[in-house]
């Protein structure tokens, strides 16, 4: 009772992941029409179950070779309808679905490309031997999808040897999609990707890719490489979808950062602190010899930033450049690696009569989206708003 209780407080959305109960083979027979010719374990689908949603596991031509999800009854049903013409079948054709089973409330997502391998798979044996149409091959089926049932639960892979055919099953472990990109965020490229060859990249991406500074926002890598706007948030998307770019918030020196909890790490470990120090390094000529900043000045710039404190501001009190660090790549490794965060601000219209910028302060949409939305610049926006008495900032 405990696990059926537990069992039900997941809901389909929930993003949790749940076994393959069981996976069946649907055929359509000429007299007895949809029917479940092979199913492990047996009877998990009833008859009753199967009935209500037949139309959907053998359904019209116009949804063969498509991959189809039906949930109803308290199960999910991932399955690939396949049709082939040949006039050795009743009707001239023969259609099956090999579909996999799992609870209503699992994220299946995972399971759809073993689905659709599987079923091609099966569709290359039928052509070649009557495996599925052949009913001496009944119990040949049922141990080949007991044991893919078995090995795709207990390993994530299976392999299946028929004759001289082998094919692997493997279910991959897919990402949530990342939130969507906005004008203002600044894409940088993750380490080892600095070099990245664009040759087996889209013809957008090998036009994005060589934009993407880690100083440069969105819509301005969008007007410098002549690529369409919303196409080049959908890049840098699937970029960071692949772990390939890492975006940023826009580095302005009114900026206000706040150091995290994760900046002891630089304290802890040696070799972060290393890689920390060459990265913030100011280069200076080539004539000159370099010398790493120290972790210790690195650190008190850090632990310096706060609430009220623009980066100018720190700039001017502690000097970065005299002790050999670039303020900006210091952001930039800081909120790459979670050392710090940005505090943004966001101006909310108080008055009664809103002008065509006051409807953009709305509270949510930071300084930085309403640049990239105007054109104007932050200081020219921060003159605006000081003078404004209808207009109230928060930081957040």
């Amino acid at each position: 009772m405990a696990v059926v209780n537990q069992t039900n407080q997941f809901y389909e959305g929930c993003g949790r992941e749940g076994p393959i109960r069981c996976i069946l083979l649907s055929e359509f027979h000429a007299v007895a029409g949809s029917k479940i010719s092979c199913q492990v374990p047996d009877n998990y689908i009833s008859k009753e179950v199967f009935d209500s949603i037949r139309f959907f596991i053998i359904p019209k031509p116009q949804l063969q070779r498509c991959t189809l999800t039906v949930n109803a009854l308290g199960h999910k049903v991932i399955g690939y309808p396949v049709r082939i013409d040949h006039q050795r079948y009743p009707r001239n054709a023969f259609y099956f679905n090999l579909c996999f089973v799992c609870d209503s409330w699992a994220r299946s997502v995972q399971y759809e490309p073993v689905v659709k391998k599987l079923s091609e798979y099966l569709l290359m044996m039928e052509e070649e031997t009557a495996f599925l149409s052949n009913p001496d091959n009944n119990s040949r089926i049922q141990n080949l999808l007991m044991s893919i049932l078995r090995d795709l639960n207990e390993k994530q892979v299976a392999t299946i040897v028929e004759g001289e055919t082998t094919i692997y099953l493997k279910i991959s472990k897919l990402k949530p999609d990342p939130p969507p990109v906005q004008d203002h965020q600044v894409p940088l490229l993750c380490k080892g990707f600095e070099n990245i060859s664009l040759e087996s990249w889209d013809l957008t991406t090998q036009q994005v890719v060589p934009f993407i500074n880690g100083i440069s926002h969105v819509a301005r890598i969008a007007a410098e490489a002549d690529v369409e706007n919303q196409l080049v948030k959908s890049c840098i998307q699937n970029l960071v979808y692949y772990g390939v770019v890492q975006l940023l918030p826009l580095l302005k020196y009114s900026n206000v950062y706040m150091c995290t909890r994760n900046l002891q790490n630089l304290s802890k470990d040696h070799q972060f602190a290393e890689d920390c120090r060459r990265y913030v390094q100011l280069l200076h000529a080539e004539s000159e010899p370099r010398r790493l900043p120290s972790l210790h000045k690195i650190l008190q710039l850090y632990s310096q930033m706060t609430h009220g404190v623009t980066l100018r501001a720190l700039c001017q009190r502690l000097c970065p450049r005299d002790n050999g660090i670039d303020e900006r790549k210091l952001v930039t490794f800081g909120l790459q690696h979670n050392l710090i965060r940005c505090i943004n601000k966001y101006p909310i219209f108080t008055g009664s009569y809103p002008s065509p910028r006051h409807k953009l302060y709305t509270g949510l949409n930071s300084l930085d989206e309403i640049c990239c939305k105007t054109g104007l610049s932050p200081s020219r926006i921060e003159e605006d708003i000081d003078v404004d008495s209808n207009v109230t900032v928060i930081w957040k």
